[in-house]
């Protein structure tokens, strides 16, 4: 039975965009946003109210998703694909075109962890901005990549080796204003100081 000072999570609002000409026109089945909601759902305990866009790879038109869901109230916003070198990759362009701050820790954490499974990573070119109360950050664009970007490398009985960007998205959320976010330390742990953790369970309401 829960304490009486406790309440229930503060529900957050989660905006997801995969950027893919060939899975937004039907082609082939985006698996960018089915992989997202899976981790998350996995990661997050609060309730998560969803938006989720799947968009080809026009730099005005990810700008102005990315502008629709901050307006639309999402803490975070997470977008797949278009962050490579070729011609039509131009994700962290539009990105970029509606921040008011840039986060490089988690492009360079990113690109970490993917070179220990891919020399090529070194051409990824992923970027994480605020924008008034949200996060956005770009991800990798194949599944398995999302889930060992957000998650971290673990050793064979699941103890961290390298962190996963995840863990400093809670904290981050916080600094800006937005909803106390709590995570499933099996999946994710996220890491606060302990001047900014709160009893597990209690709503940031």
């Amino acid at each position: 039975m829960p304490f009486p000072f406790m309440t229930a999570l503060a529900p957050v609002t989660i905006g997801l965009v995969s950027i893919s000409d060939r899975a937004s026109s039907g082609v082939y089945e985006d698996k960018g946003l089915p992989a997202l909601q899976t981790w998350l759902q996995r990661a997050v305990r609060n309730p998560i109210a969803w938006q989720t866009r799947l968009i080809p790879d026009e730099q005005a038109l990810i700008s102005a998703s990315l502008i629709e869901l901050t307006e639309a109230g999402c803490a975070l916003v997470l977008t797949t694909g278009g962050t490579g070198p070729a011609p039509r990759d131009v994700t962290p362009e539009a990105t970029l075109a509606v921040a008011h701050r840039e986060m490089p820790g988690f492009g360079e954490q990113m690109r970490r962890i993917s070179l220990a499974f891919v020399p090529t990573a070194i051409l990824s070119r992923q970027v994480a901005v605020i924008r008034d109360q949200t996060l956005i950050m770009n991800l990798p664009g194949q599944p398995r990549a999302i889930a060992e970007t957000l998650e971290g490398l673990k050793d064979p009985e699941g103890n961290v080796q390298v962190p996963g960007i995840f863990a400093a998205v809670p904290y981050c959320i916080d600094l800006i204003g937005g909803p106390y976010l709590e995570t499933d330390p099996s999946v994710c742990a996220a890491f606060r100081p302990k001047s900014a953790q709160r009893p597990s369970g209690q709503s940031s309401a």
